[in-house]
């Protein structure tokens, strides 16, 4: 596998980025494959960036926790993350990661596709912006509908019972619920449980990528009174059992993909920026580049 170091600079643009969680630490079927150790102004990715042609497009994967899942949710570098792909040209982020249902309907094993995020974490830094630049973008759909659709239909032509939308609840962790908040979740309505999505969501927003995600439902969290409590151990066995389907899905996604946006993701700051661009400070105008550069230079 040959290693390259790359700046920000666009390197053999890959369009697609898929970006893999618990129990997808690599994409099969890539050929023509770079490893690529990006430099981002927000310091350096969970992983270095593999990129690759998969049914005929080239990708960029990335391991949200590292080989080996050596990062905790919490000291996951986001917005290195979502920098790296974006300067490396993709314009989708398609992420798959490990829930805990909260719904009885929701079983383990199974794929929903979220359309909606509730964020209770607390200790991450969520936003690109600050430093004399101030940004406010519209979240109230926070995945991409083009990108989240063909991911459920992929899901059914590959034969994976599919949830074509729910809310995604994100917690700080790394301890899974208590009993009480397990309650609580449910109580509100919310559908699956998870550590990561909703700051990867926002900081895709703020960058224009299209962003979709698969929460594969590897649990009941800690409400079930058939399933008492959640260990690693477990999530883990799901996920192994699982993971066949997750790189057939994603293959199947990547293939169907059109080219053409039909979504509005990436004008995002046509209208978040507030900040004169006379006063934005030349600093933070360079570290940005890859994300403001058509609107303020």
């Amino acid at each position: 596998m040959k290693t390259e170091k790359k700046s920000a600079a666009k390197s053999s643009h890959p369009t697609i980025g898929i970006i893999g969680g618990s129990g997808l630490y690599a994409m099969k079927g890539l050929t023509d494959i770079k490893e690529i150790k990006v430099k981002t102004p927000f310091g350096k990715p969970s992983e270095a960036i593999v990129t690759g042609l998969l049914e005929g497009k080239r990708v960029a994967f990335l391991a949200r926790h590292g080989r080996g899942h050596r990062i905790l949710p919490t000291e996951i570098n986001f917005r290195a993350n979502i920098y790296a792909l974006k300067s490396l040209g993709v314009d989708r982020i398609i992420s798959v990661s490990a829930v805990g249902s909260l719904q009885e309907e929701l079983a383990p094993g199974e794929f929903l596709v979220a359309n909606q995020f509730v964020d209770r974490t607390k200790n991450r830094v969520s936003t690109f912006f600050g430093e004399g630049l101030v940004a406010h973008v519209t979240f109230d759909k926070p995945t991409c509908p083009q990108v989240s659709r063909f991911l459920a239909d992929a899901s059914v032509q590959c034969g994976v019972k599919v949830h074509r939308q729910g809310t995604y609840i994100c917690m700080e962790g790394p301890q899974f619920s208590t009993l009480a908040e397990a309650h609580m979740h449910r109580s509100l309505g919310f559908d699956v449980i998870g550590m990561t999505n909703v700051t990867e969501a926002k900081l895709a927003r703020e960058a224009e990528l299209c962003y979709g995600t698969i929460a594969m439902i590897t649990d009941y969290d800690c409400w079930h009174p058939d399933h008492e409590s959640v260990t690693g151990a477990q999530i883990i066995a799901t996920l192994n059992q699982n993971a066949e389907n997750a790189q057939k899905v994603l293959r199947e996604a990547v293939k169907s993909l059109p080219v053409e946006h039909d979504c509005k993701c990436d004008t995002a700051l046509a209208h978040a920026l507030i900040t004169d661009a006379r006063l934005v400070p030349k600093s933070t105008k360079k570290r940005l580049a890859a994300i403001i550069g058509k609107y303020i230079s």
